[in-house]
């Protein structure tokens, strides 16, 4: 575990990564967009901060732990967003081979939400694994460190993660 010290710390070793992160989530979506890049991660932050202060076990467990609070936050703010507009069916989603989303429409998020929902039930790991370097922005070495696995594990995981995404948005479109 770390202290409080070493928490703040974490906070101001990670910022600017995870402002780099947000800009790249918020750039995929509409011009409708509401949130800006340091809105999200200040709320991302103030979470972090109330929910699992000082709990942090290393700069990866801080890092996965934001990347899965970002997720909600998107994710909630799609969902109320397509409220508002009033429905339409989920678009389709593209990912190039390091897992970025590709499109302009709002229910991107919702759609990846859905798979990761679905590869969840699936297989949680991999879940975990998808979120830990999509929205996390985590490297596979950091996700190893997290998860406590190898490297190569990771790896190969990552390989089958987006060979069943790719093959899901294929069955979508």
């Amino acid at each position: 575990m770390v202290d409080e010290r070493q928490a703040d710390s974490l906070v101001d070793d990670t910022y600017d990564q995870m402002k780099r992160l947000a800009a790249s989530y918020l750039q995929l979506e509409s011009a409708t967009v509401t949130l800006s890049p340091t809105v999200l991660v200040h709320e991302a932050y103030v979470k972090l901060t109330k929910q699992f202060s000082n709990r942090y076990q290393s700069r990866g467990h801080f890092l996965a732990i934001a990347a899965t609070i970002m997720r909600r936050i998107l994710v909630d703010h799609a969902r109320a967003r397509k409220r508002i507009k009033r429905g339409g069916d989920l678009v389709r989603v593209v990912f190039d081979d390091d897992l970025k989303l590709t499109t302009s429409k709002d229910g991107d998020i919702l759609a990846l939400e859905e798979f990761l929902q679905e590869l969840g039930q699936l297989d949680e790991r991999q879940a975990k694994i998808v979120e830990m370097r999509f929205f996390g922005g985590m490297t596979v070495p950091e996700v190893a460190e997290v998860l406590g696995l190898s490297t190569r594990t990771i790896e190969n995981e990552w390989r089958m993660c987006r060979a069943w995404l790719r093959k899901r948005i294929e069955e979508t479109q």
